[in-house]
């Protein structure tokens, strides 16, 4: 790879913030971006792993949780005063809340998913872009899922929230796309982290979902975080709006 296209991925100098980083994808992506040059802050709603992982990667950290708007007002201050600004935004954090179908939905749980995976992300951007667009431009990586582009019989506020945060970037991008601020969305299919084990242990699961999958495999969280840097770096400077699904084809097959 040339020195000029490598260094369309460089993300040296810039200031990040990841919610929910202190494991699985989010992680990872915090791993991906610090690994490009990134400065990014560390953040999870326990403060004992906040301030562990923050230590382990030798970068800022600051609890947050993100069903708290003046949490969320605390963690984009804490960005700006330890890194002097903010060029990149990746709303992370959720939760998928109780399965089952709609007619048995319990609202209490329903409120608290869509809080933390959509209504969060709406006030995070909301006080983070302005942010963004002062220091010149940057972007925003908010994370959706495959759910959100599926029907599904068990899977119900969670894919109504993350399609919603689809949604969210594509009006976000027309909003804030004259600040030079670009925001787009990535859609992580079957993944393969600690919180999907039960069903990489289920051989039944597995043979069904694998023959779903024309790559024959799950994902793993690095992969997603290579997605999202590309979006926050300079290789991705003419997307926005997008929703970049990461499923290993699962959404374009039929299955056979």
């Amino acid at each position: 790879m040339s020195t000029q296209m490598s260094g369309m991925f460089d993300l040296s100098g810039k200031a990040a913030i990841v919610t929910g980083s202190t494991r699985g994808i989010g992680r990872a992506i915090a791993e991906t971006l610090i690994a490009q040059g990134a400065r990014v802050v560390i953040s999870s709603e326990d403060a004992g792993d906040t301030a562990r992982v923050a230590a382990e990667l030798a970068m800022p950290g600051c609890p947050c949780d993100v069903t708290d708007d003046c949490a969320l007002a605390r963690l984009v201050d804490f960005a700006c005063a330890e890194l002097g600004g903010l060029d990149l935004l990746v709303c992370n954090a959720g939760i998928t809340g109780k399965p089952g179908p709609f007619a048995d939905i319990d609202m209490d749980d329903y409120a608290r998913v869509m809080a933390i995976n959509l209504r969060s992300q709406v006030v995070l951007c909301n006080l983070a872009l302005p942010h963004i667009a002062a220091r010149g431009g940057g972007a925003a990586v908010l994370v959706a899922s495959l759910s959100a582009l599926r029907g599904n019989g068990r899977i119900n506020a969670y894919a109504l929230a993350k399609a919603g945060v689809a949604q969210l970037a594509r009006n976000l991008a027309v909003e804030w796309g004259p600040q030079g601020v670009r925001v787009n969305a990535v859609s992580p299919g079957f993944i393969a982290t600690e919180l999907s084990k039960p069903l990489l242990d289920d051989a039944n699961f597995m043979t069904r979902r694998m023959a779903m999958t024309p790559l024959r495999r799950p994902g793993t969280p690095a992969e997603v975080a290579g997605a999202v840097a590309f979006l926050g770096s300079a290789a991705g400077a003419f997307v926005t709006g997008h929703n970049l699904v990461i499923d290993g084809g699962t959404v374009i097959t039929d299955g056979s």
